[in-house]
């Protein structure tokens, strides 16, 4: 097999699907704000900010400026914890809740809505091959 030819074509195939906006959708649910609210809601509602930042890989720095602006909009709120000064307790908000709520439904309908359309094989499949990309990940490196 020419896994060089085939990842021409992968590659030819994932522009295309990016350049039809699908991929910027599912980008911007695992990135900045979007991620934070929807981390924070599938955690139980309050988190450390480390906790933020390890999940995202992201510095400490960046995380406190998206929660600073998370904060300003409304959305969460930070406390010291009782029980140990040193940590802060990032929480959401009622409308913070809400707009996670939300913001997963449609993500989760819009990738419904995309597997549906490809048939139940293709769409397992699919899954299937991701689930087994994530778990390779860590073995894949960088070749130059």
């Amino acid at each position: 097999m020419d896994y060089m030819e085939l990842a021409k074509q992968f590659l030819h195939n994932s522009y295309q699907f990016r350049k039809r906006g699908h991929q910027k959708k599912i980008d911007e649910t695992m990135q900045g704000e979007a991620f934070a609210i929807l981390y924070i809601l599938r955690q139980g509602d309050i988190v450390l900010p480390s906790e933020i930042s390890n999940e995202m890989n992201i510095s400490s720095a960046r995380v406190a400026a998206m929660l600073n602006s998370l904060e300003n909009k409304g959305l969460v709120t930070r406390q010291i914890d009782k029980s140990d000064r040193r940590k802060i307790l990032v929480e959401l908000t009622q409308e913070g809740k809400e707009l996670a709520e939300k913001h997963n439904q449609m993500v989760v309908n819009n990738t419904a809505r995309m597997l549906e359309l490809l048939g139940e094989h293709d769409a397992k499949e699919l899954v299937r091959i991701m689930g087994k990309l994530a778990m390779l990940a860590p073995k894949i490196t960088h070749c130059e």
